[in-house]
């Protein structure tokens, strides 16, 4: 009986011995750092959360209002020179579908008569001097130019013809231009075409024979075109008018306009201008 007592004393104390060095070691743990799993959760449900700092909202930047750009004018180089731009639009579709297939461009000099369309027959020359808009023949016909010269008007020199109608009509008032303070004060042609207005500079005015001035010359020659400037320039005929103010050389693109003289059959009133707003 008494080792009965002295085993179960001795049982109780090893039992004693093993809890105390296990929670020994579990405190050893925690000091140092070591945890075990099923602790884990435990540990980091009684710490403390973590002091994070709050970052400080980002200020928001007020967008600077947008200045949307002004479209450019597609005339500012003209009204940079003070060339004033009518307001006339041409609607070269209903023109082509409902009057003449033949329209390409409109000519129009402000405080004239000389407000027309302009065509080209593709194998004729001398059709539109001879038939109306509407195909009938005879007068006033049409004003009109040669297949010597490109729609574009990209030409040295394009050469555009209309009768010098008695009424006043047509090219008529192409003879006015024969006094210099009548060119001074009607200074430009507008030109309507389906791209662009082209804008040119009348410089010139004075009598010629009716020699052809495209057929057999090449003006894309530069000394034959220098030639033909420095030949207007050089001109003192009575009648003649040739403004200095106006520069022209062999980089610039002409427009002649070219009209009948009643009392001279075999000559032709050329009235000249150079383009302002060429490419």
């Amino acid at each position: 009986m008494k080792k009965r007592i002295y085993i179960l004393l001795l049982t109780v104390m090893l039992c004693g011995l093993t809890a105390g060095c296990g929670k020994a070691e579990e405190i050893s743990d925690r000091e140092s750092g070591i945890i075990s799993e099923e602790s884990s959760t435990e540990g980091e449900s009684r710490s403390e959360p973590e002091q994070t700092a709050t970052p400080e909202p980002a200020l928001e930047s007020t967008p600077e209002p947008s200045v949307e750009e002004e479209e450019e004018s597609p005339y500012a180089d003209l009204e940079a020179l003070g060339v004033p731009i009518p307001e006339k639009e041409v609607d070269f579709e209903d023109l082509q579908a409902n009057t003449n297939e033949d329209i390409y461009a409109w000519i129009y000099i402000p405080d004239t008569m000389i407000d027309y369309p302009v065509l080209q027959h593709p194998t004729d020359n001398t059709y539109y001097l001879n038939y109306n808009l509407d195909g009938s023949r005879g007068y006033p016909g049409c004003i009109y130019t040669e297949n010597y010269n490109a729609k574009d008007f990209s030409d040295p020199v394009t050469v555009m013809y209309g009768h010098n109608m008695k009424n006043g009509s047509m090219f008529a008032g192409l003879h006015r231009y024969g006094d210099s303070e009548y060119m001074e004060s009607h200074p430009y042609v507008y030109m309507y075409t389906e791209d662009k207005l082209y804008v040119y500079e009348i410089f010139a005015s004075y009598e010629h024979s009716d020699e052809h001035l495209l057929y057999g010359k090449d003006y894309t020659d530069e000394s034959v075109f220098e030639g033909y400037i420095n030949k207007i320039h050089d001109l003192h005929s009575m009648g003649t008018v040739v403004r200095e103010d106006v520069e022209v050389t062999t980089q610039d693109r002409l427009l002649t306009m070219s009209t009948c003289i009643s009392t001279k059959p075999k000559n032709r009133f050329l009235v000249q201008a150079v383009l302002l707003n060429g490419e």
